[in-house]
């Protein structure tokens, strides 16, 4: 099972006692996943279709609790998926359609008669509990999350570009940063940031998958910083391997054009350790000394053979 029908499973089987959150749902679900049906003799029909068994008993418990109408509930197998089966739920009653459309605000009155409302009613979120309810609603029939193993992105997808706003400054009104772009003839609302979309799946009350998520992203930074730091001691070896590659070099030529008894004594001493000790760090050189010497002195007197070095080879050119 996928991460995101996971979600959506998780969140179809909460049950909301208040009643104004319940209809927030079902509205915002109808909106995302529903079809008015033209049935002729000017009735009409409502028709739901999703592959989620829960998030059908889900709608037919909705509208149950709220409308005192029959809905018909056909599940048939999807043909070109062998496992799926596909759940449809109508509603042919001419009066309860109607009756179902004005109470969720999907249909509106008008100068020209009732039109298709694309718009998220002010009444409908007008509590907190409410916009949550909304948004549950809207994934459910709507969206979609990738499996965060891979990549962090959460949408939602709507047609109409009008309620693709309505949902993003739904969403931005938690604090979240989500927007829109356009694929093909759909407007997707987005979150790509797994902070963002961990908020997201709290406000919809997805506290399993937030969970789960949230592991994900701990192991997933842990790995990074792991990474990162075997990156830097890998180039901080590669740096003190080269650096001593270089010191020898530079001091086997000293020894060879000047010689190493013609050096002071304190460049003489640390020239002989690195040679004998070409494997050896900066503080083991100094502990050699005698006395003993800081890294930073051993430092200052190897860039002191280095120049040297480099002058004796000016001056032979």
């Amino acid at each position: 099972m996928s991460f995101s029908s996971k979600v959506k499973n998780e969140i179809a089987k909460l049950q909301d006692e208040n009643p104004c959150c319940q209809i927030a749902e079902l509205s915002a679900l109808i909106k995302m996943n529903g079809t008015i049906r033209i049935l002729g003799r000017n009735r009409i029909g409502i028709k739901l279709t999703t592959e989620n068994a829960a998030i059908a008993r889900n709608i037919f418990s909705l509208i149950k609790s709220n409308f005192d109408f029959n809905t018909k509930v056909a599940m048939t197998k999807n043909k070109q998926l062998k496992k799926n089966y596909s759940y449809t739920l109508l509603v042919d009653s001419n009066t309860a359609s109607e009756n179902i459309l004005r109470k969720l605000l999907i249909v509106h009155e008008t100068a020209n008669g009732p039109r298709i409302n694309n718009k998220i009613p002010s009444s409908i979120i007008k509590n907190v509990c409410c916009k949550r309810a909304y948004l549950r609603g809207v994934f459910l029939g709507g969206g979609s999350i990738s499996d965060p193993e891979k990549t962090y992105h959460l949408e939602i997808v709507t047609n109409n570009e009008s309620y693709a706003k309505d949902i993003k400054k739904l969403i931005n009104s938690f604090g979240l940063n989500s927007k829109i772009v356009v694929r093909k003839n759909n407007y997707v609302v987005y979150l790509k940031e797994g902070e963002n979309i961990v908020d997201f799946l709290n406000i919809i009350g997805a506290h399993s998958a937030l969970l789960n998520l949230e592991n994900v992203r701990i192991y997933k930074e842990m790995r990074n910083n792991v990474n990162r730091l075997v990156n830097c001691e890998t180039a901080n070896l590669s740096k003190t391997v080269n650096a001593a590659m270089r010191q020898v070099k530079n001091i086997e030529y000293i020894k060879e054009h000047m010689g190493l008894d013609k050096l002071p004594k304190s460049l003489r001493d640390i020239a002989e350790a690195r040679l004998e000790h070409q494997d050896a760090s900066l503080r083991e050189l100094g502990e050699m000394m005698d006395p003993v010497v800081g890294k930073s002195g051993v430092n200052h007197r190897l860039r002191k053979l280095d120049e040297l070095a480099e002058s004796l080879r000016r001056k032979s050119q």
